[in-house]
């Protein structure tokens, strides 16, 4: 008989505070454990002799210690410490088990909070965007970053790839009123770290997705208490107080433990509209540990203003363009709109403009893990959500007079053969100079409150089989999310100047008739043009199976899912509400409901199969490849209603085929990777806004297929004592192989763009970082590329490449006394150091936009800000 040796052991931080998670591993074998919440863990093995243990951890050094299995047990108390290799990152997403990024099929990305911290970032593009093959865009600030992945084509926000808390989305589904995932939430520093699992892999679990995953992991508490507060402090007005706190509930034997983290802030910038960003968030949670297994109850609360920044008219060269007080003009939205409003035939219609974008409510979610056996786990989640939702869009210059004339120019555009005419800045009772430059501008309210329901429960099962390990899943997830699309427009005159004032115009006209065009800054009421109602359920079965023989470590598996969808669109229609007999048709009449309903359902049912393989080449290389055919379920709103029943296009998925090959190189002083990729979609259903008869609307329905070929590479190159050199590069050729494109003003379809490339994204983007770190002092000079890319896929605006700078450093004191592990750091960074104005993206909203223009329409990159931080733990 073969003797059996019991291994078992502590795992903690050089602090003290017990590792969750952690990864213990006999080498060349599948025996091991995963540490418990206290930092427990013990396994039986039948191994024998002389053997290797390795324990491993998200950020942590990996370690490994020498062995002897003779039936003795075996008690250890390890010490890790931190900077790990990232290639030795445990992955918690997209995953049934825990184990290292060299050990997984795919490719992976991760950030430590550390790091996300002394980053200071805008929004969450800047997060983003040093991952390889993501295109980030953050010109519009802090929230709605529009994200493209390995060419997949997309309008911006979060299409293709979810973004998670804790293992599930902060939206169940998409499409139901185009809402970007974050304005739903802020980061904080109540998180572990961020992961982006991207590849086909992803579709499996949860809420599944085609193209990567988001995840964001928050802090449990442990049996050592922890307390962080973050000042953060940037030049145009920027203050922000981020806390976490987490420890034991209760009594020395308690075995509940809580976290609570969030942050109160105002911010005039990066970009000063007159209208402050200003909110809080408070996420927490509470953990009760038993003897196989842990309930966990998350929780958040957001009550968040964050004011957003629109394209606006650049000159010819796509520069910023000098207003009447000589200063350059970065943004046109008016703090003197705040509180507008104006009649309705359903009442007075107060418009949240100065809201920016507002968020406010919350989410509970419940998390329940239990171990039946060593070999049979129970993983299941549950989470509300409902969230109060407006987004404010303000288009500056987006009019017939959309770029910056003179107020004579404009009279005489809008009223040839004018007998005069009176214009005064709201407020004020002085005439304007008539060579003073004014521009036309559309502000948008999208009304957009949401409700989710979801939930999802797997087993796994662990099978010994004689030469290694089965790892088998099966789980299900559900959904149903609520929805409205609610939308107000109207249009605004303004001068041509940062937080412009309102122009009130009124004029004679050439038949002697007073003409009030005007008032209060507006020209054009317009009033609703959007009442939708949506709603959507699905439904998903998943088998996964996680295998481990010796050298190899294989991944499959197969979802199944369902989707009904439920439009149901209000009519609109015009009436005259204001009876003043000088004002023009467009202020006498709005737009409001008239009470009727069109309603359709849609559903449609899709499968996904992922096969993975990777191969332990030696210890310090690792190939693998994988294969993914997947589906995505295109956004509802696209499917509006013709009649009652009846949509416009049959529903149906979209269908993606992945593949990947790479390998993962790991050494004492390089780790790194290397991926040839290649993404094919079909199907897919895209939709362009655009303007007709001066109001936004769905212009444009496609029916698109496209290709890409990629290569992409990581690298950590350690080459001086506490220095590294730390990048990617991603080069992707992308193409448009159909377009069947229907005018849907017109109802007339064309074949348009084929062979194209796909708009906004570039063939090329990279990063590259020299990082210093030895505990006390830190420092960093980064530089992330964007290639040129197209405005739009007609492929007739080319927009130049962007090169985006960051430069900061931090010290760390022990305060105290001699004893004390409480620390402060004091650090600053500063973005876009060298202040690249390059533009992020054209005028989405103008696909037939010239690039060789007088004027241009666009939306730079924002411009260089300064941050300072003091961090202190104790």
């Amino acid at each position: 008989m073969f003797s059996q040796t019991d291994i078992s052991g502590t795992i903690k931080d050089n602090s003290g505070v017990p590792i969750t998670g952690a990864n213990i591993l006999i080498l060349e074998s599948t025996s091991g454990a995963t540490s418990d919440f206290d930092g427990n863990f013990s396994f039986t093995t039948s191994l024998s002799g002389a053997q290797t243990l390795q324990i491993s951890y998200l950020g942590f050094v990996t370690q490994e210690q020498s062995i002897t299995l003779d039936g003795t047990p075996i008690i250890l108390t390890l010490v890790m410490q931190e900077g790990g290799n990232s290639l030795d990152e445990v992955v918690l997403t997209a995953s049934a088990t825990f184990r290292s990024q060299k050990e997984t099929p795919m490719s992976i990305s991760s950030l430590k909070q550390k790091e996300i911290t002394k980053l200071s970032a805008n929004s969450q593009a800047d997060i983003l965007r040093s991952i390889p093959g993501i295109t980030a865009e953050g010109g519009g600030g802090e929230t709605a970053s529009n994200v493209f992945v390995r060419g997949l084509p997309s309008g911006g926000q979060y299409v293709f790839n979810p973004l998670q808390y804790d293992g599930m989305p902060l939206m169940s589904t998409f499409g139901l009123n185009s809402s970007a995932h974050d304005v739903y939430a802020r980061p904080d520093i109540g998180f572990k770290g961020v992961e982006f699992v991207r590849g086909g892999a992803a579709v499996l679990y949860g809420a599944g997705s085609v193209a990567g995953i988001i995840n964001y992991t928050s802090k449990t508490g442990d049996s050592n208490p922890e307390n962080i507060i973050n000042v953060e402090w940037a030049d145009k007005g920027r203050l922000k107080t981020d806390f976490y706190t987490g420890g034991k509930l209760g009594g020395e034997d308690s075995n509940t433990y809580y976290a609570l983290t969030g942050f109160i802030r105002k911010d005039d910038g990066p970009i000063d509209t007159g209208l402050p960003t200003k909110g809080v968030q408070f996420r927490a949670n509470i953990k009760k540990k038993f003897e196989n297994g842990s309930f966990t109850v998350h929780g958040q609360f957001i009550n968040d203003n964050a004011q957003f920044i629109m394209p606006l008219p650049l000159d010819g060269n796509r520069k910023r363009i000098a207003g009447n007080d000589g200063d350059s003009v970065e943004q046109l939205l008016s703090g003197e709109l705040a509180n507008t409003s104006f009649l309705t035939a359903g009442g007075v219609y107060e418009s949240p403009i100065e809201d920016g974008v507002s968020t406010q409510g919350g989410y509970l979610m419940g998390e329940f893990n239990y171990n039946f056996s060593d070999d049979l786990k129970l993983r299941s989640k549950i989470r509300y959500a409902n969230y109060k939702h407006n987004f404010a869009l303000y288009v500056g210059g987006n009019g017939d007079n959309n770029n910056p004339i003179t107020l004579n120019e404009y009279v005489d555009n809008i009223a040839p053969g004018n007998l005069g005419f009176s214009a005064q800045y709201q407020g004020n009772s002085t005439d304007i100079n008539g060579s003073d430059l004014v521009v036309d501008n559309l502000h948008i309210d999208r009304l957009r409150p949401m409700t989710d329901y979801s939930g999802e429960a797997s087993l796994t099962k662990t099978l010994e089989v004689t030469n290694g390990t089965h790892n088998i899943t099966g789980g299900f997830f559900l959904a149903r999310t609520e929805a409205e699309d609610v939308n107000y427009q109207y249009r605004v005159l303004s001068e041509f100047n940062n937080n412009p004032r309102l122009v009130n115009l009124s004029y004679i006209d050439a038949g002697g008739n007073d003409v009030t065009f005007s008032q209060g800054g507006l020209y054009n009421r317009i009033g609703m043009t959007s009442n939708r109602f949506l709603s959507q359920n699905k439904s998903a079965f998943y088998l996964t199976d996680e295998m481990v023989f010796d050298r190899w470590r294989f991944d499959v598996g197969f979802r199944i899912e369902n989707t009904k969808g439920t439009f149901n669109n209000g009519n609109i229609v015009e009436t005259q509400i204001y009876d003043d007999a000088t004002l023009t048709p467009e202020l006498a009449n709005v737009r409001f409901a008239d009470g009727s309903f069109t309603r359709a359902n849609v559903s449609a049912t899709d499968w996904a199969v992922s096969l993975a393989g990777l191969y332990k080449l030696n210890d310090k290389v690792n190939l693998y490849a994988n294969f993914s055919k997947g589906f995505f379920f295109p956004q509802i709103r696209g499917f509006a209603p013709i009649a009652t029943g009846i949509t416009g296009s049959k529903y149906d998925s979209e269908r993606i085929i992945q593949f990947e090959t790479g390998a993962k190189i790991g050494t004492e002083k390089l780790k790194g990777s290397i991926a040839a990729y290649y993404v094919g979609l079909s199907d897919r259903i895209k939709i362009d806004q655009g303007f007709s008869n001066g109001t936004l609307v769905d212009l444009f329905r496609s029916d698109q297929s496209t290709r890409t070929i990629g290569l992409e590479a990581t690298y950590d190159w350690v080459f001086a004592d506490n220095f590294s050199l730390r990048g990617s590069a991603t080069y992707q050729a992308h193409e448009i192989t159909k377009n069947e494109r229907t005018d849907l003003v017109a109802n007339t379809t064309t074949t348009a763009d084929e062979g194209n490339e796909l708009a906004r994204q570039p063939n090329f983007l990279g990063t590259l970082g020299v990082y210093f770190d030895n505990s006390k002092f830190d420092a960093l000079f980064s530089l992330n590329h964007t290639g040129s890319k197209f405005a739009a896929d007609n492929n007739t605006v080319e927009l130049d490449a962007i090169t985006i700078g960051r430069l900061g450093a931090g010290y760390m004191f022990n305060i105290g006394d001699n004893d004390s592990d409480d620390t402060l750091r004091l650090g600053f960074s500063i973005f876009n150091l060298f202040d690249d104005e390059g533009v992020t993206e054209g005028d989405p909203r103008n696909i037939n936009q010239q690039g060789d223009a007088e004027f241009f329409f666009g939306r730079p990159i924002l411009p260089r800000r300064f941050f300072l931080t003091a961090t202190f733990n104790f």
